[in-house]
């Protein structure tokens, strides 16, 4: 009894293991797509508008980039959690750093304490958005001295460039489906559904060829 159930985990986690190094080159050619189209979206916007200091490119949306775009099926990456984890925290990171100025022992760990508690209760959790909280309160004079505008450029203006891309990217093939909540597939079809039916024209076309 014993010796089955272990042998029985054991296949299990091999698979497990083993799918989750499995290469697929046309998901990762999608990955790739998607992740640097947003990224560039949001790079192109930071030299069009400011040469001098990274306002709207910050590290975050490089972890965000992981979870969207290689990660899909996981809850932590869902729309919600893009949304909802980067702009509570980076609320909350403005919020420290006006009350607790340049108290850096205090700030940089209540600000990602807080916003791990906040995505939580708000189940918006999205690992990123601790690093976007840290940001506000450790970040160039140039975002601190953003204050609340922080939260809309270039946290909201960046995440919105991602999730838009996400939408799109992450249904252009069968076995991509973004988000995978069948209840949220339904409010972004607007984004979904024009998606598909590019793909379909696209097979059909490779057929009659």
């Amino acid at each position: 009894m014993v010796k089955s159930k272990i042998r029985r985990g054991y296949r299990i986690a091999k698979y497990i293991v083993y799918k989750e190094t499995l290469v697929d080159s046309v998901e990762n050619f999608w990955s790739f797509v998607g992740a640097f189209l947003g990224v560039g979206l949001i790079a192109f916007l930071q030299s069009a508008l400011s040469e001098t200091d990274n306002l709207f490119l910050i590290g975050s949306f490089g972890a965000s980039a992981v979870l969207i775009f290689g990660a899909i099926q996981s809850p932590l990456a869902q729309p919600r959690n893009l949304v909802g984890g980067h702009l509570i925290s980076a609320l909350l990171g403005v919020t420290i750093y006006q009350i607790f100025p340049n108290i850096i022992w205090l700030t940089a760990p209540l600000a990602v304490g807080l916003s791990i508690i906040s995505m939580q209760i708000t189940k918006t959790l999205h690992p990123p958005g601790g690093a976007t909280a840290l940001i506000a309160v450790i970040g160039s004079e140039k975002i601190k001295d953003l204050g609340y505008w922080f939260v809309l450029t270039p946290v909201a203006s960046g995440v919105f460039i991602l999730l838009a891309v996400a939408l799109v990217f992450n249904n252009l093939t069968p076995n991509r489906k973004y988000p995978t909540n069948r209840r949220y597939s339904r409010t972004f079809r607007w984004a979904i559904i024009p998606t598909k039916k590019i793909m379909k024209r696209m097979r059909g076309r490779r057929r009659v060829v």
